[in-house]
């Protein structure tokens, strides 16, 4: 939706109050000043004539005041200096001059980021149940800080042992049997398998258990899987080189070679 227009100022004096009304609302800097009062008026003479006059009053910083005094609020709010360096690129200050308010701010206040990141950690974060370190990260990234002040901080939490991946909370609550059926079905052998749920920080512990419980039901049969998978392929098994590529296919599937040969052997008879 567009913005309605404003009326337009007939007077240097309209363009003055303007200016004023919106300094009186929130500091702001040259550049979004004159975006503002360009809505105000086409009179380049004028905007030019107000914004002199508002930075020899006072009234509107230069851009490096602007970030000093960004810094000090920012940093009274442990906003780390990423955040700020985003946020003030965002509203037209150079890099160079954000870079050398937070040098500034951060050497006559003291500001130590790693301490920093350290209590805002703690006073957001009690413990890290219902939470896992993928968010804590991004949350805490998004605040402005570094993966190194992240890490210290974390380092520095007394219940740093509850926090765990988004992989790992979803590997507490997977089924082992349900995820080994899952897999199965999907044409992958015995060994891939292990590799897949072992990726995803699954508890194996009881997998030979398990693959016995289910072959013994007759839920799993690996060597028809074998065979099953060879058959959706065109290879011409009486082609040496054929074979060999059936066979390196099979294996990358994650069967053994018991269940490879008689797949092999049955397809030849």
């Amino acid at each position: 939706m567009q913005r309605p227009p404003l009326r337009q100022a007939k007077t240097i004096d309209n363009v003055f109050n303007s200016a004023y009304w919106h300094l009186s609302q929130q500091d702001f800097t040259i550049n979004e000043i004159r975006s503002k009062l360009e809505r105000k008026t086409e009179n380049q003479q004028w905007i030019d004539t107000v914004l002199s006059r508002l930075i020899e009053g006072g009234y509107l910083k230069s851009d490096f005041e602007f970030a000093v005094r960004y810094c000090e609020l920012a940093f009274s709010h442990e906003l780390g200096a990423g955040a700020i360096r985003r946020k003030l690129q965002q509203r037209g200050v150079s890099i160079t001059e954000i870079d050398c308010a937070i040098e500034r701010v951060m050497d006559e206040q003291n500001v130590d980021s790693f301490e920093m990141a350290t209590s805002r950690l703690l006073g957001r974060y009690e413990n890290f149940y219902g939470t896992n370190s993928e968010k804590v990260y991004a949350q805490m990234t998004a605040k402005g800080f570094s993966r190194v002040e992240i890490d210290h901080a974390l380092a520095q939490h007394p219940m740093r042992d509850s926090l765990r991946s988004k992989l790992a909370v979803k590997a507490d609550k997977a089924d082992l049997t349900t995820e080994i059926i899952k897999l199965y079905k999907k044409g992958k052998g015995q060994t891939l398998i292990q590799q897949e749920l072992k990726q995803r920080l699954i508890d194996l512990s009881d997998f030979e258990e398990t693959m016995y419980q289910l072959s013994l039901a007759g839920d799993v049969d690996f060597y028809q899987s074998c065979k099953n998978e060879l058959a959706k392929k065109r290879y011409d098994l009486s082609d040496y080189k054929e074979k060999s590529k059936a066979y390196a296919y099979l294996s990358r599937k994650g069967f053994d070679s018991d269940e490879i040969k008689e797949a092999m052997n049955q397809d030849d008879e």
